[in-house]
């Protein structure tokens, strides 16, 4: 023991005086930082920033969802491949892995997201952890964990080191007192699951912070997305998704929302570009902070129909889930997009007709190397 106490000693000296007699202060790691959580509400923050003609340094979480993998191609194209980083606190494929840059970021740990965001330099941060519909009702503790929680950790983080945040929204965000058809950006907005009211609450927590803090926040509100590379995560839309599988794999589909459900959709490339676009925008450009953005809508047998041009053979029926069937029946039918298309030039390029030949033209191709192997 008393040689321990002169171990100590002599280690507490050495912190104290250096070589050159200088003094040296230890200073905490988490009072260099400033934060909402820290500071008075009228104090500036100062951080260093990428000159404009730099490109961003991008962090992507929840990155192994149905969208971040293809952002995280769009982007790398636009800005190079070491810029973006995917994250998710899941084991990636090895393709998603030899892509570019990947890490372990678990959006309820807040030390761990800041030490990502100070060691990497990010300047811009794509917030996509979340739990969907369907799937965050049958969790809500966790989806109210991950939805809020997490989006509580990122706002701080964001603010705290000027970033430019984007966090998504979706149809989910409106409820049964909404206007339906259309459905305006400014209207009322009384969700009936955790994860719609978790994401009124994204909007509203993130618009907050960017008029008292000066957080860049931008947020749009997607439809149903359909993409060919993903399979259905949970939620209320992915019938649309699902439906091209089963009409290559077993040609039967059953279907979970009554026929006539209409409801927003967007193939995955329009949701991506709009993604890019709304982030690229200059900030005097946007009038608001959340945005609707829309492409085409439609309901199970119009999608249906138009994929039986493809698979005359296609036998499709209906298994109503009444949980589901109560989400679709509380969401838009048409969103109404008139201010994102006039204030940064939104512009969709795929209709229905579209949508389904590129759908069959990927799950085609893949079906076919399938076989074959």
């Amino acid at each position: 023991m008393p040689i321990l106490k002169q171990v100590s000693r002599a280690v507490s000296q050495a912190l104290q005086s250096s070589g050159c007699g200088c003094g040296m202060s230890i200073v905490p790691v988490r009072c260099i930082g400033v934060s909402p959580r820290q500071v008075a509400s009228d104090a500036g923050f100062h951080s260093v920033t990428f000159a404009e003609t730099d490109h961003p340094r991008v962090l992507i979480t929840g990155g192994l969802g149905q969208l971040g993998v293809g952002l995280a191609k769009l982007l790398r194209k636009r800005f190079g491949k070491n810029n973006v980083i995917l994250s998710d606190i899941r084991k990636p494929a090895d393709n998603v892995f030899y892509s570019g840059p990947f890490i372990y970021a678990d959006i309820l740990d807040y030390k761990n997201l800041r030490e990502i965001v100070v060691n990497n330099r990010i300047t811009w941060l794509f917030h996509y952890s979340a739990l969907l519909s369907a799937v965050g009702e049958a969790n809500v503790p966790l989806a109210r964990a991950v939805n809020i929680t997490g989006l509580h950790n990122i706002l701080d983080i964001a603010a705290e080191h000027n970033l430019r945040l984007f966090v998504p929204s979706t149809i989910g965000a409106f409820g049964p007192t909404s206007p339906r058809d259309p459905t305006p950006d400014l209207c009322i907005q009384r969700p009936r699951t955790i994860y719609g009211v978790s994401k009124v609450h994204a909007e509203l927590m993130g618009e907050y912070y960017h008029y008292r803090y000066g957080l860049d926040f931008r947020c749009l509100r997607y439809p149903g997305i359909i993409s060919a590379d993903s399979q259905p995560g949970g939620g209320t839309t992915d019938y649309a998704v699902q439906i091209f599988h089963d009409a290559i794999k077993t040609g039967k589909f059953q279907c979970n929302l009554k026929p006539d459900t209409r409801l927003p959709m967007m193939y995955i490339d329009d949701c991506l570009k709009a993604t890019l676009e709304v982030m690229e925008a200059p900030a005097e450009a946007l009038s608001m902070r959340t945005y609707n953005i829309s492409a085409m809508s439609f309901t199970p047998e119009e999608l249906a129909q138009e994929v039986q041009k493809h698979i005359p053979e296609l036998e499709v029926t209906y298994n109503v889930d009444k949980v589901r069937q109560a989400i679709a029946d509380s969401w838009p039918m048409n969103f109404d997009d008139r201010n994102a298309r006039r204030d940064w030039g939104w512009k969709h390029d795929y209709d229905l007709p579209e949508l389904v030949t590129t759908m069959f033209s990927f799950l085609g191709s893949d079906s076919r190397i399938a076989q074959a192997n």
